[in-house]
C-alpha cells in the first residue's frame, strides 16, 4: 500500500467532487480544508491525489510517501508519512471506493514534534477574551485560564502587590483555579524569577531550575511537582506597558504547538501584558471617574421643620453617572434653606464639569448673599469671565417655613417656570422672567414670592421632563400639557407620591429610548 507518485503534471492538484472519493463533494472538501492536522487523500491505486493546507505546509512542495504500519493488513489503521526523509506517524481511515485519508499526528522518528494547534488560531481565540476581561483580577484570571488551555498543564500568574508580596492566580487542567497572596522570594533564591520581573522589552521565555521552583512557597511549588518542564515569561510588550508580572508554566506532556511552542508563549505573554496594562489603566480612570462623580452628584436635601423635599435625579446615559442637570438644598441657621435647580447646556463630562463649577460657586455665594437676583447676576459674570461657551438655566431662591405654611422667594435665569400643585387640585405657574445665565453681560433677572399651605407642593424641574421623546414616535414630546395632567391627578398627595407618579409617567413614555438629563426638586408644606 506504499503510495505511488502522482503524475508529474498534476501533483496534488485542486480536487473537485468528480475527482475525489465517492461522495466527496464541495462541503466535505471545505471541511478538510479547515482541519488543523495535515491530511492527505490517497486513491485506490495508491496515488496521493490531494492534501489540505496543513499537509501542503508540511510537505513544502516535496512529494509525500505514505507507508502503512503493516503491509499485510487489509485495512491498516496506522502508518507514517515520509517527507524529504523524515517520517511522521499518521492515522489511516478507509474511505469509499478504495480511497484512504491519512492524518498526521505526534512526533516524527527524527525527534521533531508536529504541532497539534496553530499559534495564530490560539492567539485569535485568546484576543477577544483578553479584550473583554475586566479589572486586574478578572484579567489575570482569564490569562491563567487561557494559558492552561494550550500552553501548560499548570499555570501561575504572579503580579507584585503591597507589603512585599506577590498576588497569584492559578489554573490547572482541566479547570481547577486558585487565587491568593504569597511572600516575594528573594532574588538570591529565585534569580530567574527576579530577572523576569525586572525585564524590559519583549517577553522572553526562560527555564526555571528545579531548585528555584522548590524555593517558592509551597502553595506554588507543590503544584509543579508533576511538571517535567517549568518555565517563566514576563508579562508585557515593553517598559511602556506600565505593568510588571510573570507567567509560570508547568508542562508534563508534549508541547501543544510543537517547535512553535516558544513563539506561542512569547506572543501570548505580550498580548496578556497589554491586556493587564489596559485593565490597570482603566481601573485608574474608573477610580478618578468615581471620585469626580462623588463631588458632582447631588446629595439628599436636609430635613427642615415645616417643609419636606423630594427629588428625582436621572442623568442621560454615558461614561459618568452625572450630567448637566443639578439641584442643591442648603439649610441656614435661621431655619430657612437655600434651594436651586438648574440645567447646564449639553450633557456628559463637559456639562458635568461646568455643573460642578456652578454648584460650588453658588454654595459659596449663598453663604454671604440671600438675594436671588444678585446671586444670578454674580454667577452670570463668573461664567462669562471663565470664557466658557456653555450657558445655564436655573431657578433658585429661599424657603422659609412659618406658622401654617412655607414662603418661597424664587428667581429664575431662563428656566422653565416652577409649578405649584395646590391641595385643592389647581396647578399654578410661577411666572419669573429672566435671561439665560452665562450669555450676556446685560442679563436681567427677576424675583417672585409665593406661599405654600399645608399639602401644597412646589415642583422645580428641568426640560428633560417636557422634552422626553415618545418610545413609539420620537417626534412627539411629553410636553407641558401631560406634565400638568400628571400633577393635577396627584394633587393632595405628598411630595414623594407626586414625584413617583411623574417619574412613572415619564418612564412609561420613554420606554427604553434615550433621554436627556432629568432633575426634579419638589418642596412640600407639612405640619
Amino acid at each position: 500500500m506504499v503510495s505511488r507518485p502522482a503524475p508529474a503534471s498534476t501533483a496534488l492538484p485542486p480536487m473537485t467532487g468528480d475527482g475525489g472519493p465517492p461522495g466527496f463533494d464541495a462541503f466535505a472538501r471545505a471541511v478538510l480544508e479547515d482541519v488543523r492536522d495535515a491530511v492527505f487523500l490517497q486513491d485506490s491505486a495508491g496515488v496521493v491525489r490531494w492534501a489540505n493546507p496543513a499537509g501542503r505546509l508540511l510537505t513544502g512542495g516535496a512529494e509525500p510517501r505514505l507507508h502503512p504500519a503493516t503491509e499485510t493488513s487489509a485495512q491498516p489503521v496506522e502508518g507514517h508519512v515520509e517527507v524529504a526523509g523524515h517520517h511522521r506517524p499518521a492515522r489511516i481511515r478507509a474511505l469509499p471506493g478504495g480511497w484512504h485519508a491519512w492524518t498526521v499526528t505526534g512526533h516524527g522518528e527524527d525527534g521533531t514534534v508536529t504541532a497539534r494547534r496553530h499559534v495564530g488560531d490560539f492567539l485569535a481565540e485568546a484576543g477577544p477574551r483578553l479584550a473583554v476581561a475586566h479589572g486586574r483580577h478578572g484579567t489575570a484570571r482569564v490569562i491563567a485560564e487561557l494559558a492552561a488551555s494550550a500552553l501548560a498543564e499548570t499555570v501561575f500568574v504572579l503580579l507584585p502587590t503591597t507589603r512585599g508580596r506577590w498576588e497569584w492566580w492559578s489554573c490547572e487542567r482541566p479547570a481547577a483555579q486558585g487565587h491568593g497572596r504569597i511572600r516575594r522570594v528573594p532574588a538570591q533564591l529565585a534569580p530567574v524569577l527576579a530577572a523576569t520581573f525586572g525585564a524590559a522589552g519583549r517577553p522572553r521565555l526562560a527555564p526555571v531550575p528545579a531548585a528555584e521552583v522548590a524555593a517558592l512557597p509551597s502553595v506554588v511549588a507543590d503544584r509543579f511537582a508533576g511538571s517535567a518542564d517549568v518555565s517563566v515569561v514576563s508579562l508585557g510588550p515593553g517598559a511602556s506597558a506600565e505593568v510588571t508580572g510573570a507567567l509560570l508554566l508547568g508542562r508534563g506532556g508534549d508541547p501543544e504547538f510543537g517547535a512553535e511552542q516558544a513563539r506561542a508563549v512569547v506572543e501570548f505573554a505580550a498580548a496578556a501584558g497589554t491586556a493587564l496594562a489596559n485593565a490597570q489603566r482603566y481601573a485608574r480612570q474608573e477610580e478618578a471617574t468615581r471620585g469626580l462623580e462623588t463631588t458632582l452628584r447631588p446629595i439628599d436635601p436636609p430635613e427642615l421643620d415645616g417643609a419636606r423635599f423630594e427629588t428625582w435625579y436621572e442623568p442621560a446615559g454615558g461614561v459618568l453617572s452625572v450630567g448637566g442637570d443639578f439641584f442643591d438644598v442648603l439649610a441656614h441657621e435661621d431655619g430657612s434653606a437655600f434651594l436651586v435647580l438648574g440645567d447646564v447646556c449639553g450633557k456628559g463630562p463637559e456639562a458635568a464639569a461646568l455643573t460642578g463649577r456652578v454648584r460650588h460657586a453658588l454654595t459659596a455665594l449663598a453663604m454671604v448673599e440671600r438675594d436671588g437676583r444678585t446671586l444670578l447676576r454674580l454667577l452670570n459674570e463668573l461664567l462669562i469671565a471663565g470664557g466658557s461657551s456653555r450657558f445655564a438655566t436655573l431657578v433658585l431662591g429661599t424657603a422659609r417655613p412659618s406658622a401654617g405654611g412655607v414662603g418661597l422667594t424664587l428667581a429664575s435665569g431662563g428656566h422653565p417656570a416652577p409649578l405649584i400643585v395646590r391641595r385643592s387640585g389647581v396647578v399654578e405657574e410661577v411666572t419669573v422672567p429672566g435671561t439665560l445665565v452665562g450669555i450676556s453681560p446685560q442679563a436681567r433677572f427677576a424675583e417672585a414670592e409665593v406661599r405654600l399651605e399645608r399639602g401644597d407642593v412646589c415642583l422645580l424641574y428641568t426640560d428633560g421632563i417636557t422634552e422626553a421623546r415618545n418610545r413609539h414616535d420620537p417626534t412627539e414630546l411629553f410636553g407641558d400639557d401631560r406634565l400638568r395632567a400628571v400633577l393635577t391627578a396627584a394633587a393632595g398627595e405628598p411630595a414623594r407620591e407626586v414625584v413617583r407618579r411623574l417619574r412613572q409617567a415619564v418612564r412609561d413614555w420613554l420606554g427604553s429610548s434615550a433621554h436627556d438629563d432629568i432633575a426634579v426638586l419638589a418642596v412640600e408644606c407639612v405640619d
